[in-house]
């Protein structure tokens, strides 16, 4: 299970790194749309994410709630699932280039995951 989660932990930083730079690229483009792809990649983060929450839930009941650092949870999950809730409601808001926030949020998420993923190592 512990490899499990380790693995979800780089996929979940890698793609909230390609949700970042396909958001910015497309922005850069003026494009009015990322394309089909886009929303299919932010949509399977946001399952991953969760699936590793849960995977993370699990460890941690299981090893009996021997915590890491504490900002690991934070890192991790509260605070990227907070931010991308702020992006819905902001993207919901605009009449155009909807995707925009969730660039945004991808860049922010990358950094808070990254950092989570690197409590969890016991790097820095």
């Amino acid at each position: 299970m512990d490899a499990l989660h380790r693995v979800l932990g780089f996929a979940v930083v890698g793609g909230f790194f390609l949700i970042m730079v396909w958001g910015f690229a497309a922005r850069i483009a003026k494009r009015a749309d990322p394309g089909t792809w886009f929303w299919r990649l932010l949509a399977a983060e946001q399952v991953v994410l969760g699936i590793q929450v849960i995977v993370g839930i699990v460890l941690l009941i299981v090893d009996g709630f021997d915590a890491k650092p504490f900002l690991h949870y934070l890192y991790g999950s509260v605070f990227p699932i907070t931010v991308l809730v702020i992006a819905h409601v902001f993207a919901r808001d605009l009449e155009k280039d909807q995707y925009f926030p969730f660039a945004i949020a991808g860049l922010i998420c990358f950094g808070l995951t990254l950092r989570a993923l690197m409590t969890g190592l016991g790097i820095g």
